[in-house]
């Protein structure tokens, strides 16, 4: 029997089936479609399902899942053994936490800094003895070009994609912008896992979400390059974590 696990982000919805450990099928939809999760389900005998959203409200989906499989509704309620320190866990993203049980999961005793280049830039750290104190919410790539377009006059909106690895220099306005975006980016990681490094012994460095390949190969001549570890499956692993601990 397998896992079924969803997770609805502010730009698009993951979802992936686990067999055990395994990622078995990864895809993603734009919106909620009941006839490609009864494929789902049938072609790989889903017994268990969870979704993890930003907003918290899943509708109508947690009321097909309920009826098609043993839905388990996740919350940082499962904790896997983790010490959650969060002051307000009721505002604590389901996607942060996700991450925290797939880190807990996947590096067990290592201190680990968990970076998620989305929509907009986290930074968690889960300590080696399981503790959880939260961490620090910045603004994405995309969210940085558009506030200096949004919040000036001049500066145009500039487009970048995340096949474009180099960093221009600023020899005209649009390269002034991506350089002053993308480096400024890079700087404020680099800080971060600087910061994390003083305050935690042997680091590691966890990548994801929808940039991290932009960040990996800026830092990979760096010197945290040997602690970095990009892992593209992090929040659809610590569901399917979720529901490993909710049923044993």
């Amino acid at each position: 029997m397998a896992n079924l696990v969803i997770d609805i982000g502010n730009s698009n919805t993951k979802l992936a089936v686990f067999d055990q450990q395994k990622l078995v099928h990864e895809q993603q939809l734009k919106e909620f479609d009941q006839h490609v999760l009864n494929k789902l389900i049938d072609n790989y005998q889903v017994s268990h399902a969870t979704v993890s959203s930003v907003n918290q409200e899943i509708g109508e989906l947690g009321v097909f899942l309920a009826k098609a499989v043993n839905y388990i509704p996740f919350s940082t309620a499962i904790t896997a053994g983790i010490a959650n320190q969060y002051g307000t866990r009721n505002t604590l993203g389901q996607d942060r936490w996700a991450k925290v049980l797939a880190v807990n999961g996947l590096f067990t005793g290592k201190n680990c800094l968990m970076i998620d280049a989305g929509t907009c830039i986290t930074y968690d750290v889960l300590t080696a003895e399981k503790a959880y104190f939260g961490g620090s919410i910045s603004l994405g790539i995309k969210m940085r070009f558009e506030a200096l377009h949004h919040f000036t006059e001049r500066l145009p909106l500039v487009t970048w994609t995340r096949e474009e690895i180099n960093i221009p220099e600023g020899n005209n306005t649009i390269n002034a912008i991506k350089s002053g975006v993308l480096q400024g980016v890079i700087n404020e990681v680099e800080g971060f896992i600087s910061l994390a490094n003083k305050k935690y012994k042997d680091l590691t460095v966890i990548v994801t979400g929808g940039d991290a390949d932009f960040l990996n190969k800026q830092l990979k001549n760096s010197i945290f390059a040997s602690q970095i570890i990009q892992e593209p499956h992090l929040v659809l692993k610590g569901l399917n974590e979720a529901i490993h601990h909710h049923v044993q």
